[in-house]
């Protein structure tokens, strides 16, 4: 397979650049396998669209504010994302010290040894990295040190310490004036999100409310969650001319035993079961250690899934809107097809739906 093949035009102005005014007021472009059909939809219909006897299983990682803008002693500024922490290796385990694997931007470059500053307005305190060493690609490893006082909090003082001083990070594609806003905070997260640990919110699951979640459980399905932590590899290009070629990062994945347990009732007894995002399918096909069987416990998936992959767990799918030659629209094509994802997607750019991570969504059934 070529890159090329998951290609299809856009317009710009359809990349939604803010949320709908309400989670699930977004539009839903359904998609049944079976009749071949396609279905314009809103999203707040979903609890009618959805087998009663279905499993639903969502990805609640949170998002943390893991953008961080610092200044080296020369006055350079040095923009940072926060990805995952590095096991503790000797020297590292005071309490107000942690080491990160980092992405990093800066005018001029980074050095191994060179320092940089973070916070220190307002209440919170300042916080110094040293990079620790460089890796391709713009990654670091930065060793980080809150000077003087107390620790905030335990082991996670640093994400304790980015909540007040971070920024969301939000998609590149997002570029409207200003970056941020309050409302992301808010909008850029699942309602039901518990786990922190993500840079990127599994964007599926802004569409939900408590009153829609409420509305299936009372409908029959069973609702379950899992955790995947979403890394910048979910922004990641296929650069590679062949799909092939490409790698997949990792991630840390939770699967707990009653979720595997209810996987496991659900195969058993022929009832569907369908993930809310792609980072719900590369969790429960990555921890599939057979057809029907979800293997509990917490490890890291690096699974990259394309038309071929043969499903062992997932039956159907809510997804959002993916870019042109991305891994997650190839995900999407391994599920329903090449030729019928590319063609609803040419139906949703014809009828306006919106894009991306603020977008509109689609269900696969």
């Amino acid at each position: 397979m070529q890159t090329s093949d998951f290609d299809y035009d856009l317009p710009e102005e359809l990349i939604a650049q803010e949320p709908a005014p309400r989670r699930d007021g977004s539009r839903l472009l359904v998609l049944d396998r079976q009749r071949d059909t396609l279905e314009d939809r809103r999203f707040e219909e979903l609890a009618e669209l959805l087998p009663t006897d279905a499993l639903l299983v969502l990805n609640d990682s949170r998002v943390f504010p893991a953008r961080l803008r610092g200044q080296k002693p020369t006055g350079g500024g040095v923009e940072v994302l926060l990805v995952s922490p590095r096991p503790p290796g000797p020297g590292d385990d005071a309490p107000n010290h942690c080491v990160w694997h980092c992405l990093c931007r800066s005018s001029k470059g980074l050095a191994p040894g060179a320092k940089v500053r973070f916070g220190g307005a307002g209440e919170a305190p300042a916080v110094v990295a040293t990079v620790r060493q460089l890796h391709p690609g713009g990654g670091a490893d930065l060793d980080f040190t809150r000077p003087g006082g107390s620790p905030i909090g335990g082991s996670d003082w640093l994400m304790d310490w980015a909540t007040d001083v971070g920024e969301t990070p939000l998609p590149p594609y997002i570029r409207r004036p200003g970056g941020e806003r309050d409302l992301d905070r808010d909008r850029y997260q699942t309602v039901y999100a518990a786990e922190r640990g993500s840079v990127a919110a599994p964007t599926a699951g802004l569409h939900f409310t408590v009153p829609l979640l409420e509305a299936l459980t009372q409908r029959g399905l069973e609702l379950a969650y899992l955790t995947l932590h979403v890394g910048p590899g979910t922004f990641r290009p296929v650069r590679s001319d062949s799909v092939g070629e490409h790698h997949m990062d990792a991630e840390r994945v939770q699967v707990t035993p009653q979720l595997a347990d209810a996987v496991r009732r659900a195969k058993a007894a022929q009832r569907p079961v369908l993930a809310v995002g792609t980072t719900t399918v590369r969790a429960l096909e990555g921890m599939a250690s057979a057809p029907g069987q979800l293997d509990a416990g917490d490890s890291e998936v690096s699974l990259f899934i394309t038309p071929g992959h043969e499903f062992r767990i997932v039956d159907g799918l809510i997804t959002n809107f993916h870019l042109p030659r991305s891994t997650l629209l190839m995900l999407v094509s391994a599920l329903a097809g090449r030729d019928p994802v590319l063609a609803a997607y040419r139906h949703a750019v014809r009828e306006g739906y919106r894009f991306y991570s603020y977008g509109d969504a689609m269900l696969i059934r």
